[in-house]
């Protein structure tokens, strides 16, 4: 099969258009043929092998390169086989879910981290949900248990975890402001934000309003500033992963080890966000989906052969909404 390889960190021309050896299923996993493939700030993160630190301290991250040769974690696409021990998922099913080396065009993944795609999404729509709807949604029942009437600042609320964030919170009855460049007001307020702030023209960090919930997905404020956005008794979710800015040795790790020192001492919540995709949070975003509360956003796709080009434009270019590959085999 074809798949994208990489064997060391670099920038994007680090990776390799390849034929590689067809993966076997295991007892708990499917062999899934798949048709997208979502692109996420992780991938660019374990191209990069940065942060440094994350070399030593993030599962997945080697010292010279990433322990996966094939990146990629979110897919969708049609069952191929299932391995012994599955016995929900069947050859022909449409899926969407995550697993290790989905830029490619097959993946092995444990059935837990599988669901049957939203039947009205195309392959491409359904890639673009995982790891970010995921995470949205993990920050806002899991984390903030957020409640209808609630008050919610989404930093980065234009990019592939914002724009989910801002539908969901919706569904949720929140009132949600989103922070977001001067190209992406009219897109955010399009998909539910009750009110957008232009972060190039006004730092939300200091006007002097303060929300019950604040979901920083960018990690660019100090962890002072976010917190003078935040209620006394509110809560503040750091998920930013950052752009790309040359390298780092802590990056927006950073960020997150004051957030969890900080967070004992203080009455208002700091928590880090990691929430992984798995079929019960899988399957909860079907239904929101299918209710037509969350529709995601594609700015672009990219084939399979140009998955360098589509890292760049995430790394660089600040892109709005989702990238995402498409790995269909022709013939």
């Amino acid at each position: 099969m074809k798949a994208i390889v990489q064997e060391r960190y670099g920038p994007p021309s680090v990776l390799r258009y390849a034929e590689v050896a067809k993966p076997v299923p295991a007892a708990d996993e499917v062999l899934v043929r798949i048709h997208a493939a979502g692109v996420n700030a992780a991938d660019w993160h374990m191209l990069r092998g940065d942060p440094k630190l994350a070399r030593l301290t993030v599962a997945g991250f080697g010292l010279r390169g990433p322990k996966q040769s094939i990146p990629g974690r979110d897919f969708a696409g049609v069952v191929e086989s299932a391995g012994s021990a599955v016995e929900d998922l069947s050859p022909g099913d449409e899926v969407y879910g995550t697993s290790v080396g989905a830029f490619a065009e097959y993946v092995c993944a444990r059935s837990g981290t599988v669901a049957r795609k939203p039947a009205g999404l195309t392959f491409e729509e359904a890639a673009a949900l995982p790891l970010a709807g995921v995470t949205a949604l993990g920050g806002l029942r899991d984390l903030a248990a957020a409640q209808p009437g609630g008050r919610l600042l989404v930093n980065g609320a234009s990019g592939g975890v914002g724009m989910f964030a801002v539908q969901l919170a919706k569904a949720m009855g929140l009132h949600v402001t989103g922070v977001c460049s001067t190209r992406n007001l009219e897109l955010v307020t399009a998909f539910g934000a009750d009110e957008v702030i232009d972060y190039t023209r006004h730092d939300f960090t200091r006007g002097g309003r303060r929300y019950d919930v604040v979901f920083d997905l960018v990690a660019n404020r100090s962890l002072a500033a976010l917190r003078r956005a935040v209620a006394p008794a509110g809560v503040l979710i750091l998920a930013g992963g950052g752009v790309y800015t040359g390298g780092s040795l802590v990056g927006p790790m950073g960020l997150v080890i004051a957030g969890l020192l900080t967070g004992r001492l203080v009455r208002q919540r700091v928590v880090l966000l990691a929430a992984a995709p798995d079929r019960e949070r899988l399957d909860t975003l079907r239904e929101y989906v299918d209710a037509g509360h969350v529709t995601p956003v594609i700015e672009r796709t990219y084939p399979l052969h140009r998955a360098a080009a589509a890292i760049t434009h995430l790394e660089t270019e600040h892109a709005r909404a989702k990238i995402v590959i498409t790995c269909r085999i022709e013939g």
